[in-house]
């Protein structure tokens, strides 16, 4: 039987913390920056944790 193979993309997005949280990066970063404040964008720049709702579906993508 072949090994499970993980979701690539999903792999590439997220890292898991050394406590077993998940690490994700922060959306609306890309462009349109003009209008954004600058404390906002220092923020969207900062690594976030993948909240409670969405832990178990992204640990089903990691490990499929």
């Amino acid at each position: 039987m072949p090994k499970q193979k993980n979701k690539r993309a999903a792999v590439k997005r997220f890292t898991i913390t050394g406590s077993g949280k998940i690490k994700r990066a922060k959306a609306n970063k890309r462009h349109i920056l003009t209008k954004k404040a600058k404390s906002r964008k220092n923020q969207l720049g900062k690594a976030a944790l993948v909240s409670s709702a969405d832990f178990r579906r992204t640990v089903k993508l990691l490990q499929a």
